[in-house]
């Protein structure tokens, strides 16, 4: 019996406010592939995202989200976390009084489900921030507050990095960055994959230049709440020459 995928989504539809959003999505990524996810604004991309983490406010109609080959449709977010699902925000919040290494330390203890100490956990925690470029004394800063928009993002792949999760959603994690810090933020995913092949990613995006540095074995297009192709990493060129118009 062929096992089943890490992430499998089944004709999914989605209200927010009593607005159908997503209108029918099917999408598999398998364990160790990079999918790309790409669209015009109000598309429905963050929407997915935040509905496969099980976001408050985003309401399934139909369909199923299956991780593992488990559906987790109803499951509550700190649920999906603990099991394996990650996401990186498009725009990471800032947490007042709580130090990364702190939050990192909280956040690893409920995924594996055993209490971690701060030293156990700064070893790695500073070995990655200096793969990502990261001043240490990060570490001891609360979560976000006064990081630059490159900052934040690197703290999320930092994230990524130390909680080692199976499945991480990127929602648009080049907005934003200038070429250096996209290259640096691009890099990190990369060590991260490297360190970690089983992981799967879906990466979504607006533009084909985070295609040049994390290059994907998929990729999809949606458009009004549905995914209306899907293709290799010639698809995301197409996209940059053309435009969505073809498909809307």
């Amino acid at each position: 019996m062929a096992e089943a995928p890490l992430l499998e989504v089944r004709d999914l539809h989605v209200e927010v406010d009593g607005a159908e959003i997503l209108r029918g999505i099917d999408l598999v990524v398998p364990a160790g592939e990079l999918h790309a996810l790409m669209g015009p604004n109000g598309g429905g991309k963050s929407t997915l995202a935040k509905t496969l983490l099980g976001s408050p406010g985003y309401r399934v109609t139909q369909g199923q989200v299956l991780f593992k080959g488990e559906d987790i449709t109803d499951w509550p977010t700190e649920t999906r976390g603990k099991a394996g699902i990650f996401l990186a925000f498009q725009y990471p919040e800032e947490v007042p009084g709580v130090p990364l290494v702190q939050f990192l330390r909280q956040a690893l203890s409920a995924r594996r489900g055993m209490d971690l100490s701060v030293l156990e956990l700064r070893v790695a925690v500073l070995e990655w921030m200096r793969k990502l470029g990261m001043d240490a004394a990060f570490g001891d800063r609360y979560l976000n507050e006064g990081f630059s928009g490159g900052e934040k993002k690197r703290n999320e792949i930092l994230q990524m990095a130390v909680l080692e999760p199976d499945l991480a959603v990127l929602d648009e994690t080049d907005s934003g960055l200038d070429i250096d810090a996209l290259k640096m933020v691009a890099s990190g995913v990369n060590q991260v994959r490297a360190a970690r092949p089983a992981l799967g990613v879906l990466l979504i995006t607006h533009y084909q230049r985070i295609l040049d540095h994390l290059v994907p074995g998929t990729v999809h297009v949606l458009v009004n709440g549905r995914i209306v192709e899907s293709g290799g990493p010639e698809l995301a060129r197409r996209l940059e020459q053309e435009g969505y118009e073809a498909w809307r």
